[in-house]
């Protein structure tokens, strides 16, 4: 009997660690140096939160990012299935406004009312980019922001994505990181954001159904995969904490310090 009591024990204390791994407010800051980013834009930052599903933004990330952000990226499944449109309208006020605020479909966005959250995300000013961009332009230098649809509902074209993208430092936004798999060389990518994957959300002894978020450079591109901020299925997450991003753009005419 003792030993079974040490065992709940030890599997309460197990449960109550996911359930604050699941619940966790980080901001993880990145500093990516490039030698293609223009100068015009050396050291501009982007805040990049993927995955919400159903949980409310702590205004203690807020806090942490105001002022401090030029752009916002939301990686897609800003909600699912059950979420109430007053809690994603919320979480979509708190990141409007701290900038301006962009946005790419994920798979579970499309298990609501895909035409209530379009007006939703229209109302707020979100910017969606569904397979087009958005080119920012400064002393004549260019930073364009891509998104594609979600590849899990056959909805992604990066061709048309592309249309008429103007020459400068290209940022890829894809909820699904096998985006990579349509990318041919000449497709002219630096950056990728991506999340989806939740890093496996449940890893036993460092093994998950899916590779833990990271930083991967790929060729002369780099990919960031999320952990993501919510969970799907459970609310618990173990060896891969929740997580959003504050990423700093660098030339590399700057060294790092």
């Amino acid at each position: 009997m003792v030993y079974l009591g040490f065992i709940g024990a030890g599997l309460f204390s197990l449960f109550v660690y996911m359930y604050f791994e699941a619940k966790r407010n980080r901001v993880k800051t990145h500093t990516l140096y490039f030698d293609s980013l223009p100068s015009s834009f050396d050291g501009v930052r982007l805040f990049f939160i993927s995955d919400i599903h159903r949980r409310q933004i702590s205004l203690s990330i807020i806090e942490e990012i105001k002022g401090n952000v030029d752009v916002i990226i939301i990686g897609g499944d800003l909600l699912e299935k059950g979420v109430p449109l007053s809690r994603v309208e919320n979480n979509l006020r708190l990141l409007r406004s701290i900038a301006p605020t962009y946005f790419v479909w994920g798979n579970n966005d499309y298990e609501g009312d895909v035409k209530k959250l379009d007006a939703l995300l229209l109302e707020n000013q979100i910017h969606v980019l569904a397979n087009s961009l958005a080119v920012f332009e400064q002393n004549e230098d260019k930073l364009v922001l891509i998104g594609v649809d979600d590849i899990g509902q056959k909805r992604d074209n990066i061709e048309e994505a592309m249309t008429e993208c103007p020459d400068g430092f290209h940022i890829l936004i894809s909820h699904n990181p096998l985006i990579t798999k349509k990318l041919t060389s000449n497709i002219p990518i630096h950056l990728i954001l991506s999340g989806h994957t939740h890093g496996g959300q449940i890893r036993i002894l460092g093994w998950g159904l899916e590779k833990k978020g990271a930083i991967h450079f790929e060729n002369s591109r780099v990919h960031l995969i999320s952990n993501g901020y919510g969970t799907t299925s459970v609310p618990l997450r173990l060896g891969a904490p929740a997580e959003t991003h504050l990423i700093c753009l660098r030339t590399k005419t700057h060294t790092k310090p």
